[in-house]
């Protein structure tokens, strides 16, 4: 399916600021990707057919999709077979959902740049949306006690609400904030927006707290999310005795396992057959 592109340049020039550590030129490169459009390989079939299929590439145990930037990159990389040009969001939402990266231009010298899949998701989602990766999640290193009073006191009148859990999430750029997971027996709007205002009236009852947002513990892609599964215990839970969870930020917090930094970059390892 063929994709608008507002600047038919942008995404190469931005990819050729992108280094190591250089988290803004990095993010260059995600908004011209959310706001272009690249030339995706295929290894099998023709552009709209049933059968057609993406090219493969496996980097460190991670799955992704190579692509090319410009019918000029097409041209360079020597690909014989047919192509699929793509919007930047359509791509994104299509492969994060597998948990699959896409790779831009892995024929150039030093193998290209590759962007995994949960940055895949923020340009889906909208990279306003969500925090710039990769995040440093900890337990919180401080207590608000008069935040988590006003939660604990009323998480009971929300009906929907099973438990809560709490990360301290310091994105690469921007400001650290206090996420609170919302476990949830019924996922549905209405559910939703009663748990995100009891989080809501207690960050306003405590204005001296740091900054709050809200995480669906439901959201199997969301890494904040993933890293509570595996590394917090809920601070209120419904189906759990009063009193049976510590209140204070001691538990020992890991690191989230994901996709590694896409550098140093390998070389294309090509296909099979080429």
């Amino acid at each position: 399916m063929t994709g608008a592109a507002g600047d038919p340049g942008a995404i190469e020039r931005a990819l050729a600021a992108v280094a190591p550590e250089r988290w803004e030129a990095y993010e260059g490169l995600l908004r011209a990707l959310a706001n272009g459009q690249v030339w995706m390989l295929l290894w099998h079939g023709s552009p709209g057919s049933p059968d057609a299929q993406y090219g493969n590439m496996d980097v460190g145990g991670h799955g992704y999709a190579p692509c090319v930037t410009s019918p000029g990159q097409l041209s360079a990389s020597g690909w014989s077979r047919g192509h699929e040009v793509v919007s930047g969001p359509e791509i994104a939402g299509s492969l994060y959902r597998s948990r699959w990266g896409l790779w831009l231009d892995p024929h150039r010298p030093g193998g290209g740049v590759g962007v995994p899949w949960a940055d895949l998701r923020r340009i889906a989602v909208g990279l306003d949306r969500l925090p710039a990766g990769p995040l440093r999640i900890t337990e919180p290193p401080a207590q608000a006690p008069q935040f988590f009073t006003v939660l604990e006191q009323q998480a009971a009148e929300v009906r929907p609400l099973r438990s809560l859990r709490r990360a301290w999430v310091q994105p690469v750029l921007g400001e650290p904030y206090l996420a609170i997971g919302l476990d949830l027996y019924d996922t549905s709007p209405p559910a939703v927006e009663a748990a995100r205002a009891l989080v809501q009236r207690a960050a306003a009852q405590a204005p001296e707290g740091p900054a709050v947002s809200t995480v669906m513990m439901a959201d199997e892609f969301d890494p904040v999310a993933m890293w509570m599964w595996a590394n917090s215990r809920p601070f209120f839970d419904r189906q759990g005795a009063p009193g049976s969870y510590p209140t204070g930020f001691g538990y020992t917090a890991q690191p989230i396992p994901g996709p590694p930094p896409a550098w140093p970059q390998p070389r294309w390892p090509g296909y099979p057959g080429r």
